[in-house]
């Protein structure tokens, strides 16, 4: 005879065990976002084009090409777009197979070599740095760009950008060291 409070607690159990599934249709989401930042970084693609072959026109409607500075700035931006984009993917396939389902790559040549030994402290670890490095990046177009930012207030807005960047690496050295502590007791 089965304890009615045992099937109850198993049925139960088994609920809460599926409804890791509720969160496959935000990493489709994501899939799908992701096609909508490779149209964002094929735009800039053909901005930089046209700025580099044909010119664009300033304020005053005049036709120029970009300089060398604007050409860094726009290499970085897809630089940017494209750090963004490794850290949708590492959301996507990371969080997929730690927190939904195994992925089955054993026999796929393609597999990326981050998901070998992947677990959830070392996914928030590569987060945290990408995070860091995309804020580099933007702090180093603000560098690059510099005559144009130091206009007013906004050298206040400048250190406000490296003291979150300096808070990313933080963030990250600190979630390194925690993941360090904790798998040297195992």
């Amino acid at each position: 005879m089965s304890d009615p409070l045992k099937s109850f607690e198993n049925f139960f159990e088994k609920i809460i065990f599926w409804s890791r599934w509720v969160q496959a249709p935000m990493y489709m989401g994501l899939a799908i976002g992701s096609f909508f930042y490779l149209y964002q970084f094929m735009h800039e693609l053909y901005i930089m084009y046209e700025g580099m072959f044909i010119g664009l026109p300033d304020e005053e409607g005049v036709i120029n090409k970009f300089t060398e500075g604007q050409v860094m700035l726009m290499v970085l931006g897809l630089v940017d777009i494209s750090m963004v984009m490794n850290l949708i993917i590492m959301t996507i396939i990371g969080g997929y197979s730690i927190f939904t389902s195994h992925i089955d790559l054993e026999d796929n040549d393609d597999k990326p070599q981050w998901l070998d030994g992947l677990d959830a402290g070392m996914l928030k670890i590569k987060f945290a740095t990408s995070l860091a490095s995309i804020s580099g990046v933007h702090l180093l177009k603000t560098f690059i760009d510099i005559r144009g930012s130091i206009q007013g207030d906004s050298v206040t807005g400048i250190l406000i950008e490296i003291a979150i960047h300096m808070a990313f690496i933080v963030s990250a050295w600190l979630l390194a060291q925690t993941e360090k502590t904790i798998h040297s007791y195992h």
